[in-house]
Order: C-alpha cells, then sequence, then structure tokens
C-alpha cells in the first residue's frame, strides 16, 4: 500500500511540476509577443488572452498538489527549536498530535473545497476575463491537492505509529 501512495504523492508533484512548467511557457510567450510589439510597432501587438489569469489558476493548482509530495520528502518548513530538545518518546507524542491535528485540519478543508467546487458546478460559475472557463475545472486540483495531502497525513500519521517513533524527516533526510 505504501508504494501505491508513494506513487500518488509523486504523481501529483510530477502534476505541479508540469503545471509550473506550462505558467514558465505561457509567460515566456507574453514576453516574446511584448518583445515583438516593441520591435515591430503596434501591427505586431498581440496579447494571450487571460494568460495572466490563466497562470494564476496554474499556480494554484501546482502548489496544492505539490503539498503531499513536499511533505513526505521532508520539504515543509518544520521549525524543531522545542521538538529537537525533547526525549525521543516526547518528540513522538508531539509528532502524533502534530499530524493528527493536520490530518484533522486538511480533512475539514478538503471537505469545504469538494463542497465548494459542487456548488460551483451546480450554478455554473464561471471565471471573469476574456476568456470565460467553468471555476469547478479550476478548484478540483485545489480538492485534489487537499485530498492527497489529508491522505498523506493519515498515511504518515499511521506510519509513526507503527514505528512507535518519530519518522518525519527534514529536507536533509535525517530525522
Amino acid at each position: 500500500m505504501r508504494r501505491g501512495l508513494d506513487r500518488l504523492y509523486d504523481l501529483a508533484g510530477a502534476i505541479a511540476a508540469l503545471a509550473i512548467l506550462a505558467i514558465c511557457l505561457l509567460v515566456s510567450a507574453q514576453i516574446v509577443l511584448n518583445i515583438l510589439a516593441r520591435l515591430g510597432g503596434p501591427g505586431l501587438s498581440y496579447t494571450i488572452p487571460s494568460y495572466a489569469q490563466f497562470a494564476g489558476f496554474m499556480l494554484a493548482s501546482a502548489s496544492f498538489l505539490a503539498l503531499a509530495h513536499t511533505l513526505r520528502r521532508g520539504g515543509h518548513i518544520r521549525v524543531g527549536l522545542l521538538t529537537d530538545r525533547l526525549p525521543l518518546t516526547a518528540r513522538w507524542v508531539m509528532e502524533m498530535l502534530a499530524l493528527a491535528l493536520a490530518a484533522a485540519m486538511t480533512a475539514f478543508a478538503t471537505w469545504y473545497t469538494g463542497a465548494l467546487v459542487l456548488e460551483s458546478l451546480h450554478y455554473g460559475d464561471r471565471s471573469t476575463g476574456m476568456v470565460s472557463i467553468p471555476l469547478w475545472t479550476v478548484q478540483v486540483p485545489v480538492a485534489a491537492g487537499l485530498a492527497i495531502l489529508t491522505i498523506a497525513f493519515v498515511h504518515t500519521l499511521i506510519e509513526s505509529i507503527m514505528a512507535r517513533g518519530p519518522v518525519m524527516i527534514d529536507a536533509g533526510g535525517a530525522e
């Protein structure tokens, strides 16, 4: 089961990376069009419709889809000023409390983000701008990212309970 979950986290991280790449390509294309307009005059002035809006949508998708992958790789900033000085058992208890609280909070956020998606779908909410798209298509990756993060918190909590000790690692790979 762990291997399947790790693949899910990696897939979400890969999709987030592709969204960041798409942002770079979109903004770069608009920059090239701006340079073309400066060099060629008003006759060569083109704009990608709603490019800033699409970049923002992709940034939201990337941010939320990358959360679980980052958590499982130890990339989130953790302040260990207190916990690093605690005995191992107390550190484990603090980790389990933090993971349980984080799982509960992300589950709550997932529930209400899912409700927002359904509401946007029900009412046919659309984005503003030159190119109007259904808002639920933008909200689904955010809800999916939160759901995957909730799974990652529960997964990590279960691993901590089974290991009978702290399992969270920092970005350097050390516990």
